[in-house]
């Protein structure tokens, strides 16, 4: 490692005692310029495999959260591109992700390690109940010394119930896990200022906060994923914004990656980890509706005040007590989510009254203050 790469949070991410690390389509899949339908690439999946093992063999724990469903599954069902249209992603996710678990599984089975594989989609984690139950899952797998292998599961997710990409998924997953940091491992060395094809970008070896990443323009993905650079700066600052430390490295810099954290990009997290319940209702949960508030109830909350009723102004979905809903301001703005106490009906009644004027039973507030998160 280079001196200008020994950092706090490089050295927070080697030292970590349980890591999340995310394997991009690109570096499991077999591809050229004109057919992307080759299949995986053991031998890289292997030395993926190696990198992981020796991470673990130092008393790490190891969540891997693999890509590379949709694009094992390609070949076999004699296509020659990645499917554009839901049913056909779903066909090939059905049939590369029994290639990929197996993959895998015999890549770690050298070393005498079970793989677990865990499938989940945007709505088991913006679902309170089947939230905790993936926690408790990937709790237990990690007890019983298995190795947690996370994916999306693309043979149900619709376009809207897709975390889009798996990055978002790792960052997720990290959170959800309780870990201690996040590795990236994609086809890129790190975060660049430009595009490092077209040549003359500089990359970043790490960001500190939002300043940054000015001027940093980040692209979409490539054939095989659905990511790409856009998407792997948005997972990292989600991370990061929880507390997590992020790593942004190619995956054929694993092995160093994993071992000292002295290659990539580094994203350094906020000084607290936030806890599991904000998390889960700023990044994670589903809204099921708007709470509409004048400015008094915007500057109050900025001030993390709770929301009365006497600053709502409009309402606006269908929901009940105990949902996820946004705050927005009189411009349309996102103010904060909260967990609401009432259903929408009652806050309609409710609308620019005194707490003293409502029958008891509505007399608390609206959302209150332990159940509001900013919105970042």
């Amino acid at each position: 490692m280079t001196a200008e790469l020994r950092s706090p949070v490089r050295t927070q991410i080697s030292g970590a005692r349980s890591i999340v690390v995310k394997i991009g389509s690109s570096a499991l899949v077999k591809s050229s310029p004109t057919d992307i339908s080759d299949g995986l690439d053991l031998e890289r999946l292997d030395a993926l495999a190696d990198a992981l093992e020796s991470r673990m063999a130092s008393g790490t724990d190891v969540i891997v959260v693999s890509s590379g469903a949709i694009g094992a599954g390609i070949g076999p069902l004699g296509l020659k591109k990645r499917p554009t249209d839901l049913a056909t992603k779903q066909a090939a996710a059905s049939v590369g992700q029994l290639a990929l678990a197996h993959a895998w599984g015999t890549s770690f089975a050298r070393y005498g390690r079970t793989v677990g594989q865990v499938l989940l989609t945007a709505h088991d984690i913006s679902m309170r109940a089947q939230h905790a139950n993936a926690q408790r899952t990937l709790d237990r797998l990690r007890t019983l010394g298995a190795v947690a292998v996370v994916n999306e599961n693309d043979t149900v997710a619709t376009d809207e119930i897709r975390f889009g990409d798996n990055d978002r998924l790792a960052a997720l997953v990290a959170h959800l896990a309780g870990a201690d940091a996040l590795v990236l491992l994609s086809d890129v060395a790190g975060l660049y200022d430009g595009d490092p094809r077209k040549g003359g970008a500089r990359m970043i070896a790490e960001v500190a906060g939002a300043a940054d990443l000015d001027g940093v323009i980040a692209g979409s993905g490539g054939a095989l994923g659905t990511g790409g650079m856009a998407s792997k700066l948005s997972a990292a600052r989600l991370a990061a914004d929880a507390g997590v430390p992020v790593l942004l490295a190619a995956a054929s810099d694993a092995a160093a990656a994993l071992a000292d954290a002295g290659v990539g990009t580094a994203f350094a997290a906020r000084d607290t980890r936030m806890s599991a319940r904000n998390f889960w209702v700023r990044h994670a949960a589903e809204t099921r509706g708007r709470i509409v508030v004048d400015d008094g109830a915007a500057a109050a909350i900025a001030r993390r005040k709770s929301l009365l009723p006497a600053g709502v102004v409009g309402v606006e979905g269908r929901f009940l007590g105990g949902d996820v809903v946004d705050v927005v301001g009189a411009d349309g703005a996102v103010r904060a989510r909260g967990v609401i106490a009432y259903e929408a009906a009652e806050v309609a009644e409710m609308i620019g009254r005194s707490t003293a004027d409502l029958p008891p039973g509505l007399r608390r507030p609206v959302v209150h203050a332990d159940d509001l998160v900013l919105r970042s």
